[in-house]
């Protein structure tokens, strides 16, 4: 008996080829997985991650908003460190150099500076905490950097009213007051929730 054979019993059906029953592939495109050939990535069965870029489920890219956020309280934390440094150091200094006695009143406005210094610094210390904490921070890294623009906010008025009384340069507060208040939009915006909120994996 041969598979040519039209009575044999064994062989494939008349006018069809082996493999039936197989679909087959188109003359000339190989076989998905084939040697040299990568075979599709399997699908997930939930789809991508809403936000996620094409191809790679589960991951969702940082907002602009939030990458803008963080590069101000990069800037804006460094510089309140710097300056509430100077504040400390550079008010001690004038102190003992104006009243060098000793006396009661030089040691109460060393003490005054002192204490404003550590106070920016530690605001300073919190800005560029949250933003190293925006890439994998929770719901509480947003929060902070909403109450850290508002505090932001309200020193730039209350330096800007200052400014005002005084007659002085105001370019300073508003620079300030500015940042604060993009900084509350930027994190209260709705992809900002939605990059704090998104799984982890």
């Amino acid at each position: 008996m041969s598979f040519g054979d039209p009575n044999n019993p064994y062989g494939p059906p008349q006018g069809q080829q082996p493999g039936y029953g197989y679909p087959q592939a188109p003359q000339g495109v190989p076989p998905q997985g084939a040697y040299g050939y990568p075979a599709a990535p399997p699908a997930s069965p939930y789809g991508p991650y809403p936000g996620a870029p094409y191809g790679a489920p589960g991951m969702m890219a940082m907002p602009g908003t939030i990458k803008a956020a963080r590069v101000m309280l990069w800037i804006v934390g460094i510089l309140q460190i710097l300056v509430g440094l100077g504040i400390a150091v550079g008010g001690s200094f004038l102190v003992n150099e104006v009243d060098g006695s000793g006396s009661s009143a030089a040691t109460a406005a060393t003490g005054l500076f002192i204490g404003m210094g550590v106070f920016v610094a530690a605001l300073g210390i919190w800005g560029v905490v949250i933003a190293a904490r925006c890439a994998n921070g929770r719901g509480g890294i947003r929060v902070s950097g909403i109450v850290y623009g508002s505090l932001l906010t309200l020193s730039g008025l209350s330096n800007l009213g200052m400014a005002e009384s005084m007659g002085t340069n105001r370019s300073g507060s508003l620079v300030g007051l500015v940042i604060g208040i993009l900084i509350i939009v930027f994190f209260s915006k709705a992809d900002a929730g939605a990059w704090f909120k998104r799984p982890r994996y």
